[in-house]
């Protein structure tokens, strides 16, 4: 394993010198995912980011292009948009929908959900300070975070575990996460310690009464492809209410004839620089348009994709407001 972990770590970081930290990180992934998974994931990531420095397509993708960042930074700025775009990005709203769902079970009637997406922490410091402020008035029963902890698709994760400590610090229990495209599998560990249960191929139930509903969540299916919808519900039992967490929607056929009854997802930001009327110029995403934010239905299952928090590869916001997303569930 050591001799594993060398290669890899030196695809990573440029054949830095191993640390005993590194060590103990790479073992405790093994613990929690098993040994399959995790060299899986680490290995993927070493060849997503030798593609990012100019070893594959990836490194024509916006979001790896930053020449381009630069670029579309000065375009807003001499076009005038720049500062209001600034101002909006801190400007996060607190959204509410109700959710009509036929197989909710009686005793979770009002269930509240509050999900959170995107928050690319590192490079949105005033929507991330927003967030702080908004959190202790808000009641819910049960948070989930659906991916994109980090701002860069690579390298160091430490500025995001210290940017999510006094978020984390703001959240009341039980809180369960998914992992997004840009965010690293070494930050489970310190996501973990910081009280988010990350879900991971992985399933928990939820008990109110003498009743159940189920929460699944998905590794990343949009650049790392390691999601796994079947082994994230074969254990759950025929006929009962499902939620599955994915940070893309575009796994929503998947989903749907899986038989989940609701799918909460974010990855689009709606769009983030949209025309008036919030009309996405792109959602960097292979699906419907009308699946690019809000809520929406496909066959038997209800879908809510949030647009996010923060903010990526520039940190403004034109006609499209972050937000958290309070969901209240009711019996159909």
């Amino acid at each position: 394993m050591r001799t594993w972990f060398i290669r890899i770590w030196s695809t990573l970081f440029g054949g830095a010198d191993l640390v005993p930290t590194e060590l103990i990180l790479v073992n405790r992934l093994e613990q929690r995912l098993g040994r399959l998974h995790a060299r899986q994931r680490l290995g993927i990531e070493a060849d997503h980011e030798a593609q990012i420095f100019g070893q594959g397509l990836n490194f024509f993708h916006l979001e790896n292009w930053y020449s381009v960042h630069s670029f579309i930074r000065t375009i807003f700025k001499l076009s005038g948009l720049y500062w209001r775009g600034l101002r909006n990005a801190a400007d996060v709203q607190v959204r509410k929908t109700d959710l009509t769902l036929t197989a909710l079970p009686k005793a979770f009637e009002g269930f509240t959900l509050l999900h959170i997406s995107d928050l690319h922490v590192d490079m949105n410091e005033h929507a991330m300070q927003r967030l702080i402020e908004l959190l202790p008035a808000v009641k819910y029963d049960l948070c989930v975070l659906t991916g994109d902890f980090r701002g860069a698709t690579f390298g160091s994760f430490d500025r995001v575990l210290e940017g999510m400590k006094p978020i984390c610090a703001q959240l009341k229990s039980p809180v369960y996460g998914v992992l997004g495209n840009h965010d690293t599998i070494r930050l489970v560990p310190g996501l973990e310690d910081l009280g988010v249960k990350m879900l991971l191929n992985e399933c928990i139930s939820i008990a109110r009464e003498d009743q159940r509903i189920y929460l699944c969540g998905i590794d990343d299916a949009h650049f790392y492809r390691v999601d796994s919808i079947e082994k994230a519900a074969s254990d759950i039992p025929p006929a009962s209410f499902t939620i599955l967490l994915s940070h893309t929607p575009e796994i929503y056929r998947h989903a749907a004839h899986a038989g989940f009854d609701l799918l909460l997802s974010g990855h689009t930001h709606g769009g983030q620089i949209c025309l008036p009327g919030s009309i996405p110029i792109t959602l960097d995403s292979v699906l419907p348009r009308r699946f690019g934010s809000g809520l929406w239905k496909y066959h038997d299952m209800v879908g809510y994709t949030s647009v996010g928090v923060g903010s990526s590869v520039v940190p403004i916001r034109i006609n499209c407001l972050p937000e958290i997303t309070l969901h209240y569930l009711h019996c159909g």
